[in-house]
């Protein structure tokens, strides 16, 4: 039987998981929406594996993106990354030579800077909404039109206006008024991915030395606008990997084979976790200034696990008998 490598990417709107073989090729992915609800949606995708492909032999697991603790916990990972490492080392076996990698998703967005192999630098951004899919997403509802087609009707624009892009209430607000103008959709939407370009460059990568080759990773790669907007503002070339929406989750199953090889056994839990019921609970350490918001998992009254905290305080603690310290 063929081995897989299970790599898992839980982020705070989409959960992707990927099968990976021995050579690194992606054999299977599934992109779910995370809803708000992680623990489900990471047993239903689970259980999807084993609708569509049977049970395969899984030889390692890694997981990452902010829910990566909480599926450790869920399906047994022998790897646990962030999302950074995750995307970098799944950006060096697409192109062992990048230099930079820009990365957009639905909710947050990334640059990291790597060279000669390793990581130098990077930053994200997690507050401003117009260097995000999820503007893009919500500008194509006002012009009309699916975001699927947001990207070549970009790339038809003759005389693109120019929309502020500073901040995603702006950026609106400016669309509204270019198009009660009568500015045409093509022109407006090619603004929209110069303001998003325009705003991650200035935030994002704001002291950043960007240098070829540069790969654009996450779901906003799809948006071919997006990736000429790139070119234009870099004036330099833009790669896509082919499996540039599941980088994250690719990034983790290679960690997790590389893993392997030094333990030489999976901590994967099978395919019937989704049968275990899980509480989840939170609370406030009041410990020290910190004041760490601690999430902990049970299953049949049994702590599974805790995270959430700086010090290790609450995270060592594995056993049933010391959580009656909660």
């Amino acid at each position: 039987m063929e081995k897989y490598y299970l790599g898992i990417d839980v982020g705070s709107v989409s959960t992707n998981i990927i099968l990976m073989d021995e050579d690194n090729n992606v054999r299977y992915k599934k992109y779910l929406r995370t809803q708000g609800k992680p623990i489900e949606i990471i047993k239903q995708g689970i259980e999807d594996i084993v609708k569509e492909l049977g049970e395969v032999e899984i030889g390692g697991v890694g997981t990452t993106g902010s829910g990566r603790y909480l599926a450790d916990i869920i399906v047994g990972a022998d790897i646990v990354k962030n999302e950074i490492t995750a995307h970098a080392v799944a950006g060096l076996n697409f192109n062992p030579n990048v230099r930079t990698i820009i990365e957009i998703g639905g909710q947050d967005s990334k640059i990291i800077i790597l060279r000669d192999g390793i990581v130098v630098d990077f930053a994200m951004n997690t507050v401003c909404a117009a260097g995000t899919g999820s503007f893009l997403d919500r500008q194509a509802i006002r012009l009309g039109i699916d975001i699927s087609e947001f990207g070549s009707l970009a790339l038809k624009s003759k005389n693109p206006v120019r929309i502020a892009g500073r901040c995603a209430v702006f950026a609106e607000s400016d669309m509204i008024h270019k198009q009660q103008l009568g500015h045409n959709q093509s022109d407006i939407a090619t603004g929209l991915c110069d303001a998003l370009v325009r705003n991650y460059l200035n935030n994002v990568g704001k002291g950043k030395e960007i240098l070829e080759p540069i790969l654009f990773q996450g779901g906003v790669a799809a948006n071919i606008g997006i990736k000429q907007a790139f070119i234009e503002a870099l004036n330099m070339d833009v790669q896509v990997p082919p499996n540039h929406d599941v980088m994250g989750a690719v990034g983790a199953a290679i960690l997790a084979k590389e893993e392997i090889k030094k333990k030489g056994k999976t901590n994967f839990k099978g395919f019937y976790i989704g049968r275990l019921k899980y509480k989840v609970n939170g609370f406030e350490c009041d410990g020290c200034s910190n004041r760490c918001e601690i999430v902990e998992i049970k299953s049949n009254n049994m702590l599974l696990a805790r995270y959430g905290d700086k010090c290790g305080k609450w995270s060592n603690i594995t056993s049933n008998e010391d959580s009656k310290l909660a």
